[in-house]
């Protein structure tokens, strides 16, 4: 059995790590590079750097930022915010991520899936989809959440595996940072319709939220408020899990 794993996310914006609730009303909660120092030591298996500042400016201060950690940071950094097209990729991959995260551009032309996975290997290309309920669905939403695209979250999901996604970051929008626990019945549903790794995202109050969503089946859970608060360490969280048998890293 694959051990799970543990992922600190790092929202990116002017240069800061920031966090909110269902995407607004960010607050700052740090330099970058130190928080991801910070997750490494404490041992987390991979670390997620999303940018969600845009403009060419920004971009190119992400690579920077990317390059500077990757001499610095001995896990894996999966990094995305702002990907429209392959040379984005080519340009992380170039700068030091080991894996990308594509979003909304994929939702609008669902090629760049399957070209970023031919030219770079579905291993580093990791198709994120923000999903909101809808009654007894979950729809997939673009833009950060801003704009609706009509598209069901578990179909779209089974067609980015299709398309050559080697892993899915799946971000339940109505829990993200309100602390009050994973979106059980969405992740139920994905590990039912694709059979690639998928990384948990939204609503982390406890270490006892991530065990329980890694107990479902997910291959990873991320988090964020948790760890940027220093409400629990990643130790704790790995605690809490080997506590339930789940093998763990």
């Amino acid at each position: 059995m694959l051990r799970r794993r543990i992922i600190p996310c790092l929202d990116v914006s002017g240069g800061r790590v920031v966090k909110g609730v269902e995407f607004v009303n960010l607050r700052d909660c740090g330099e970058p590079i130190e928080a991801a120092l910070r997750y490494a030591e404490q041992g987390a298996d991979e670390l997620c750097w999303l940018n969600i500042t845009a403009g060419d400016e920004a971009w190119h201060e992400l690579l920077e930022q990317v390059a500077g950690a990757g001499t610095r940071i001995d896990v894996p950094l999966t990094v995305g915010g702002g990907i429209s097209d392959e040379l984005h990729v080519r340009d992380l991959l170039s700068a030091g991520a080991d894996k990308v995260s594509i979003n909304s551009a994929a939702l609008d032309r669902p090629d760049l899936i399957t070209e970023c996975a031919e030219r770079h290997g579905s291993q580093c290309i990791v198709v994120a989809i923000d999903a909101r309920r809808t009654g007894d669905t979950w729809e997939a939403v673009a833009s950060g959440g801003r704009r609706s695209t009509g598209r069901d979250a578990v179909e779209w999901a089974a067609e980015a595996v299709a398309r050559g996604a080697g892993e899915l970051l799946v971000t339940s929008m109505d829990s993200d940072g309100t602390q009050q626990g994973y979106a059980l019945e969405l992740y139920e549903q994905l590990l039912d319709e694709v059979s690639v790794p998928i990384i948990a995202s939204g609503g982390a109050s406890c270490p006892a939220d991530i065990a329980d969503v890694l107990q479902l089946g997910v291959s990873a859970a991320l988090a964020a408020s948790i760890f940027h608060d220093g409400l629990h360490t990643v130790e704790e969280v790995k605690r809490a899990c080997r506590e339930r048998k789940l093998p763990i890293r």
